[in-house]
């Protein structure tokens, strides 16, 4: 009986990986089909550019097509979010798959018949507004991933939730939004989600390829702000006051001994930088005040700890010292984006086999921050990052993220439907196993 088993069991086996195969061979083909329709969507959403809490048109979009597709949609989440539910014809795990939707107040210098026009309102000011970060291709490939898997339902061993999230970018000022406000308003429950899957186009990456890391793959974002107070006088006379400017001048220089003096960067990474500094009205008068604001960037929750008790240790004695005082104000904004290690060497193989072996790449992490951690803080996740880079091009040429002249080569979109679309059934079939 035990042999009869046995034999049974490989006579089974190679059936379920050849089913296997047969669905990852229509994932590609129908993701090859869709490849014009994925670039025209793109390319509107490109035009058509809202900020964080705000891309009231983009969600409509997204919802008006999902609903056509036959997916359960629901809107209004975490403000503008669009969350659709697509119920495979067999029983088995929930799967998440996140794009994000927000754009960023930048004028476009792109020369593209589809550069953006467009303005809106950032923190009470009028802004231009550009996808200078790539969400629109995000967007544009999820949406051309529920068309495959929904063609595919009746196969698909599980459930997928496609998540469309707003606001990555950070919300505006005095208002919740992003990640950290879908997972507070349940969009990892109700089917409660097993795993997470997102990706970020990379302008620095060649189009075919793709890059991962597993644990601690982008960094932690906190924000501090340090208030220093002295005593105004005529410029003429500074001893009659004591000056918050040189005080400051002194504190930022001191804090960027917490990272070359005090963390062992063989380790792990860390940033510490001070972006706006605001004292002052006139040039013949030291002012009673100054306050800066900056960021803490870290890739370790020990590492995060320790800068935090620095800052305020370097800001407040050197203060102390001249007379002065400082405030210290810490918030965390972002957490580290963890690829759970397990869930890592599982799905590697997905990628590999989706771009090619000597086309999946370890990387080094990124100090750029996402909250696509707040999922992952909830859940295991994998994150990883997709070329967008023409062929041929140095990454030093090409213009980073966040800037005018961000650009995106449209051709690498097959394969990022093709990866997120067989992570999913991948997983699916793993865990029915």
């Amino acid at each position: 009986m035990k042999k009869l088993i046995f034999f049974f069991f490989l006579a089974i086996t190679p059936i379920a990986q050849s089913q296997n195969t047969l669905l990852k061979s229509k994932i590609a083909q129908k993701a090859a089909a869709l490849e014009q329709q994925v670039i025209q969507w793109r390319r509107d959403f490109h035009q058509h550019p809202e900020l964080g809490n705000r891309e009231f048109q983009t969600a409509e979009k997204i919802a008006t097509y999902l609903k056509s597709i036959g997916i359960q949609v629901q809107t209004g989440v975490a403000k503008t979010g669009v969350v659709g539910l697509l119920k495979g014809g067999k029983p088995g795990p929930v799967v998440a798959l996140r794009a994000d939707m927000d754009a960023l107040p930048v004028k476009e210098r792109v020369n593209l018949p589809f550069a953006s026009k467009a303005e809106g309102e950032y923190n009470n000011q009028k802004v231009a507004v550009m996808h200078a970060c790539g969400h629109d291709t995000h967007v544009a490939m999820l949406m051309g991933t529920a068309t495959i898997l929904a063609e595919l339902r009746k196969e698909i061993k599980g459930t997928v939730k496609f998540i469309f999230q707003p606001a990555e970018e950070g919300a505006p000022e005095g208002e919740e939004g992003g990640a950290e406000l879908m997972v507070k308003e349940g969009v990892l429950e109700n089917p409660k989600v097993d795993v997470i899957f997102g990706l970020h186009i990379n302008a620095q990456t060649e189009v075919g390829k793709i890059k991962y890391r597993p644990k601690g793959t982008m960094a932690s974002s906190d924000w501090f702000k340090i208030k220093v107070s002295g005593k105004q006088s005529h410029g003429a006379t500074p001893w009659q006051g004591i000056d918050p400017i040189v005080t400051s001048s002194q504190i930022i220089l001191g804090l960027q001994t917490i990272v070359s003096r005090n963390m062992a960067l063989t380790e792990n990474a860390a940033v510490v930088s001070v972006g706006q500094v605001n004292a002052g009205i006139r040039s013949n008068i030291i002012p009673e005040e100054l306050n800066m604001s900056g960021t803490i960037r870290t890739l370790d929750s020990k590492a995060q700890d320790y800068i935090h008790s620095r800052v305020k240790q370097i800001a407040t004695n050197i203060a102390e010292s001249a007379g002065a005082t400082a405030v210290v104000d810490i918030t965390k904004k972002t957490l580290i984006t963890y690829n759970d290690p397990s869930l890592t060497e599982k799905m590697v193989p997905t990628l590999e086999s989706s771009a090619g072996k000597e086309n999946v790449i370890l990387t080094e992490a990124v100090t750029g921050a996402e909250d696509f951690s707040f999922y992952q803080d909830k859940i295991p996740g994998l994150f990883f990052f997709l070329g967008g880079m023409p062929k041929g091009k140095k990454a030093e040429e090409m213009p980073s993220h966040h800037t005018p002249d961000f650009y995106i080569d449209e051709s690498g979109f097959v394969l990022g439907m093709k990866s997120m679309a067989n992570l999913t059934i991948d997983y699916m079939d793993k865990a029915s196993k």
